[in-house]
């Protein structure tokens, strides 16, 4: 049988191979080349082009599209011969129009819920420079390992700043969320986010995108009348997610969801590897549905086989009818 390879190989000019590089290499030499470009070409990552609509109509002053792959790595210093990645987030208040009936005012980081989504590599020394503009004492508290004293739990008043500053580990799916009492009533108001510690070793390229479930008291009975993804119920129902077929995608999910105990994600015509809590290179396995408690986190991972527009929701079928419900709209590549 002949090396498609090879048989490819051979028919380059010498121009070509000049250009690369590899003319004397030989058969062999030049084939285990070509697998290497061949392989990193089957690695591209394509991402369709998502156009970020206006919500001005909705007057909310973030927009759940953008937030869906976008991710937060700070900016870099050197300090001391130390690098350091910092980030700057700002604790404020905004009314959200929930839909066309329902505003809500929300207590968010960065005027947005969920906050940004801080992105660091395990064992950098990451700065978090927090400052409350909001009427209301608040403090980020980040899970993962860190020493007593940037824990998180101090109340950060109106109009003061703290910095908080530690080690990034372990590499992971982790969390951050204000730890002010009433920490429920803090968290459902919409202050929270998710912070993504990457391993030393890289995963496989992908399309990347976060989705954190929350939930909405809107008449302050300890009950969610409303749910979302991404901050603002049915938006991926309405405004579908656009992906590549065969394309991998990783999608990495939180559950924010408070005074509901658990919560499921299930996706329609498909199967996803699950990574618990991201803390592992290898899947603990594969299923079409995942069960999570408040603050459970996990790296799911799949690709669609055919075309078409597939839908996304928790089983509970209550809480995706009240707006944690999308879809994905899959593309011929």
């Amino acid at each position: 049988m002949s090396n498609p390879v090879n048989s490819h190989f051979k028919s380059w000019s010498r121009r070509q191979l000049l250009e690369y590089g590899i003319v004397g290499l030989g058969m062999a030499g030049t084939a285990m080349l070509l697998r290497n470009f061949a392989s990193k070409a089957m690695s591209t990552v394509k991402v369709p082009d998502v156009e970020i609509e206006d919500n001005s109509s909705l007057n909310n002053p973030f927009n759940p599209m953008a937030i869906l792959r976008d991710f937060d790595y700070g900016k870099v210093k050197q300090e001391n011969g130390i690098k350091i990645r910092e980030f700057k987030v700002t604790a404020n208040n905004s009314l959200l129009q929930l839909n066309s009936a329902i505003s809500f005012i929300s207590w968010n980081l960065n005027n947005r819920v969920p906050g940004p989504t801080f992105r660091a590599k395990e064992g950098e020394q990451i700065r978090i420079i927090f400052n409350n503009e909001d009427g209301h004492s608040h403090s980020l508290h980040f899970h993962g390992i860190h020493p007593a004293e940037m824990d998180g739990v101090k109340p950060i008043r109106h109009g003061k700043s703290t910095i908080y500053e530690f080690e990034a580990k372990p590499y992971g799916v982790h969390l951050y969320h204000c730890h002010i009492a009433p920490v429920t009533r803090h968290i459902s108001k919409g202050l929270y986010g998710m912070f993504i510690v990457d391993p030393p070793q890289p995963r496989p390229p992908a399309d990347e995108m976060v989705m954190v479930m929350g939930g909405y008291d809107i008449n302050n009975d300890r009950h969610n009348q409303l749910y979302a993804f991404n901050g603002l119920p049915n938006y991926y129902r309405d405004h579908p997610i656009s992906i590549y077929k065969n394309q991998l995608i990783r999608l990495y999910i939180l559950n924010m969801i408070e005074f509901d105990p658990v919560a499921t994600f299930h996706i329609h015509g498909n199967m996803f590897k699950v990574y618990r809590t991201g803390r592992s290179l290898t899947p603990d396995e594969e299923t079409d549905m995942i069960t999570m408690g408040t603050a459970e986190r996990h790296i799911l991972e799949f690709s669609y086989p055919y075309t078409g527009q597939y839908l996304f929701h928790p089983h509970q079928d209550l809480i995706a009818e009240y707006g944690c419900l999308g879809k994905f709209k899959v593309l011929d590549s």
